[in-house]
């Protein structure tokens, strides 16, 4: 009962949570098969929206990262994240598609998923479980973590007892604000344990408030076995606690973390060289900060307000509107913080800063929750007064009897370029664009990248993007190499 056990996060959330999936295929894959010497007890790999990214923004099709990528693992157990209703989706695709989907991740060996409901309505996730098993994909259910009047003992007891009654594979204490403090943790672990039953219990929490890896430790003590961690420089900030700090710690307080310790150096090394090189951002501790409990918004989220206020010249009013956003969240009764409700409620506070008049305009996405579309908990623990205003507008009449449409898999086939075209090639119109895919298909093949550890790789590098420089003569005892520039 002293083994602890590690999901590796840094490929997916590390990613993620600190360098927005920046990291292309070719910087992935050199290190990969390194990463699954390290006995981790599995890994996150895989998320829906990686297919947006990499085909818009790197123009690589992510598909080569399911082939490639899975071929260097034979030790390690991969994940996906989301299940039959997407991940991180602010639209509703169609049900047809995401099943489509999650059958191809599967079919690259991929049996595992992590997957959420926003407000933690197992019930609602019952039928999505059966359906993940019947294409052979198990489930893990997300218990997530919120602080407000709502979020109580009692509340967490209901639901953890909720999640084990559906039979997932696990369920995941999931804090996503990093919120939990070692003292909430010592009262309210043992509950979440004591009501999930046989059903095994992992915890994943991000370094928001820079209490995560306290909380870790904490949660050990109590009795979790598995946690979620990243590798540096992907580990910390707003991702998870680094793995290297969890294992001395633990083995400090006499636990056996079930890793190969020296294994996860070469990897460290990797992905520094890769930030440096790709100027993407090293993950540090954050220093505790007590307003995150007024507002609760998530860092990433954070991030992206301040750059929509640059854009319109409003960046001065970042603080105004988080102080809003706790307004706001308490007005729509304490939803969790989590995508896509964080962004409902910060994009509303937004509006309600610059205009001068809360609730004078509104978004479509804040209709649609007055209305329950997007969880039918909402419209009974609003604020009554908030929640006419909201409504008595005549926009809010066009969306009351709507319903997402469900077209079948051919009609979506149809729309999207016919029988021809492959189930893959289909996905990647869908999610992205047909013109997005048609550019990444322009850019031609994906450029694979050496490890960059490799410190004479990474002067051949450096000195071949030179201007001027037509011929690189490399001597040393035991290597003499020459290279030319073709004209």
């Amino acid at each position: 009962m002293s083994e602890i056990h590690f999901v590796d996060t840094t490929l997916r959330d590390g990613q993620q949570s600190l360098w927005a999936l920046g990291m292309r295929t070719g910087a992935m894959l050199p290190i990969a098969a390194q990463m699954d010497r390290v006995g981790f007890e599995s890994m996150e790999f895989f998320v829906s929206i990686m297919i947006k990214k990499y085909v818009r923004e790197h123009k690589e099709n992510p598909w080569i990262w399911l082939r490639e990528g899975t071929k260097r693992f034979s030790r390690t157990r991969l994940r996906n994240h989301g299940g039959m209703h997407g991940s991180g989706a602010f639209e509703k695709l169609p049900h047809a598609v995401m099943r489509l989907l999650i059958e191809r991740v599967v079919s690259y060996g991929i049996t595992l998923t992590r997957t959420s409901n926003c407000w933690n309505d197992f019930q609602e996730m019952k039928e999505e479980l059966h359906q993940l098993r019947e294409v052979g994909m198990e489930t893990i259910v997300n218990l997530i973590y919120s602080v407000s009047p709502r979020h109580s003992d009692a509340y967490y007891a209901e639901r953890a007892r909720q999640a084990a009654a559906i039979r997932p594979y696990r369920i995941c204490f999931k804090d996503v604000g990093g919120l939990l403090t070692p003292d909430r943790a010592r009262t309210l672990i043992p509950i979440i344990l004591q009501n999930a039953g046989d059903v095994p219990v992992e915890y994943h929490a991000h370094c928001n408030n820079g209490l995560a890896p306290l909380c870790y430790l904490e949660a050990v003590k109590l009795g979790i076995r598995t946690l979620h961690t990243a590798v540096p420089p992907l580990a910390n900030g707003s991702s998870q606690p680094s793995i290297l700090n969890m294992v001395k710690n633990l083995r400090a307080l006499g636990y056996t973390p079930v890793i190969n310790e020296a294994e996860v150096k070469p990897i460290e090394e990797h992905f520094t060289a890769v930030a440096k090189r790709d100027g993407l951002h090293i993950g540090k501790p954050f220093a505790y900060e007590e307003s995150q409990y007024l507002h609760q918004v998530p860092g990433g989220v954070i991030s992206n307000l301040r750059h929509q206020l640059r854009l319109v010249g409003k960046e001065d009013k970042l603080q105004a509107t988080l102080d809003e956003a706790a307004l706001v969240r308490a007005d729509f009764g304490y939803p969790i913080m989590v995508t896509p409700l964080s962004q409902f409620v910060v994009s509303q506070a937004a509006i309600n800063v610059i205009v001068g008049e809360r609730y004078k305009e509104v978004t479509d996405q804040v209709i649609q929750y007055a209305l329950g579309l997007w969880g039918k908990e909402a419209p009974g623990i609003m604020d009554p007064d908030v929640k006419d205003k909201i409504l008595s507008r005549s926009r809010a009449k066009d969306w009351q009897s709507w319903e997402p449409p469900e077209p079948s898999l051919e009609e979506v086939r149809r729309k999207f370029g016919g029988p021809s075209i492959s189930d893959e090639e289909l996905l990647l119109r869908v999610y992205a664009g047909e013109d997005a895919v048609k550019n990444m298909n322009a850019a031609g093949a994906l450029r694979t990248q050496l490890n960059g550890t490799l410190p004479l790789i990474r002067l051949i590098e450096e000195l071949s993007k030179k201007k001027g420089c037509n011929q690189i003569f490399i001597n040393r005892p035991g290597l003499s190499l020459t290279l030319g520039k073709r004209n």
